[in-house]
């Protein structure tokens, strides 16, 4: 109903009820799906709709982050991401349910181009035009070799694997004294997000991380003084790939996406299966509310995710 008319969806407090006991990112453990976070997203996802003049469009323009739990969020968003699909992330204040403090605990950052108005922050959101945090860190006009994130269908197109330089301007701000009582914590307690917990050891320091299929490939250590630097990193891309930078858990770039030989981007067959599982496990938890009228509709939908993570799966070859 809401892209019938043209607007931009996607999900909220995306990790509620994706608890998994680990901070590894990507992990592979399937989350119980028991509460009301990003759940069906792993069915809708896979679905085009009808947009404006019945054209079809993706069901999801965008992934909330900065809200909950990072690894519950991130580990969806990348196992998602490494199967070819691509939704946008979003910053996220869920005021006042999971935050009271204001609105603005989780921001998106978008690049409007000319005079500001709702609808281009709105389509820049749509095309990832953009980055999300909770404000203490900036990674500004990132760009993998050359191609400006949200420009061109954020696609780098490569005839065969090569050298790509993935650059951001980058800016960051911690006090000169750590505080232990937010460094410290578990990453499921609050605040979720927040470069205090990015700090390294007793200095003012943290790690900018480049993201490649959901992994850190390299990485530059920054001081939190408020300078805004360029950095930049060179590296290989050997296969259709997205490519990304964050500081964790503070701010995170949206993708390119790097196509090698006009393939698209299969980049983990386990990701692949993760999502396939996802949805089964989804159903088992959903399933018994579902109204009698609509079940028909639900198998469906849930059964069209199903095969489209098997294909998915057959057609990676990576691991």
């Amino acid at each position: 109903w809401a892209k019938k008319q043209g607007a931009v969806c996607g999900t909220a407090h995306s990790g509620l009820g994706m608890v998994v006991e680990t901070d590894e990112l990507p992990n592979y453990i399937v989350p119980p799906y028991d509460s009301i976070g990003a759940h069906e997203f792993i069915v809708d996802v896979t679905h085009t709709v009808p947009g404006p003049n019945d054209q079809p469009v993706p069901a999801i323009d965008f992934f909330a982050l900065c809200d909950t739990p990072y690894v519950w969020e991130l580990n969806t968003w990348y196992h998602v991401l490494n199967c070819g699909f691509r939704p946008r992330a979003a910053g996220e204040s869920d005021f006042p349910c999971l935050y009271h403090e204001r609105v603005g605990m989780g921001r998106s950052y978008v690049k409007v181009d000319g005079e500001l108005t709702y609808e281009k922050w709105c389509d820049g959101l749509r095309r990832g035009q953009s980055y999300v945090g909770h404000g203490q860190s900036h990674l500004i006009d990132f760009a993998v070799g050359g191609v400006e994130a949200g420009s061109n269908l954020s696609e780098l197109r490569l005839d065969e694997p090569g050298i790509v330089r993935a650059a951001a301007h980058v800016a960051a701000w911690l006090s000169p004294q750590p505080d232990p009582s937010i460094g410290d914590r578990h990453y499921s307690k609050k605040p979720y997000w927040h470069l205090e917990r990015a700090r390294l050891g007793d200095s003012r320091d943290v790690t900018v991380e480049l993201i490649v299929n959901g992994y850190p490939v390299a990485s530059k250590r920054i001081t939190a003084d408020g300078t805004l630097r360029e950095i930049s990193f060179d590296i290989t891309i050997d296969r259709s790939s997205w490519v990304a930078m964050r500081i964790l858990p503070s701010s995170h770039t949206n993708p390119v996406f790097v196509l090698v030989g006009d393939t698209p981007i299969r980049a983990s067959r386990r990701s692949a299966e993760w999502c396939l599982s996802g949805v089964d496990q989804c159903w088992r938890q959903k399933s018994r509310f579902i109204a009698a009228a609509e079940m028909q509709d639900a198998v469906a939908a849930y059964d069209h995710a199903r095969r489209t993570y098997q294909r998915i799966m057959a057609e990676s070859p990576v691991e």
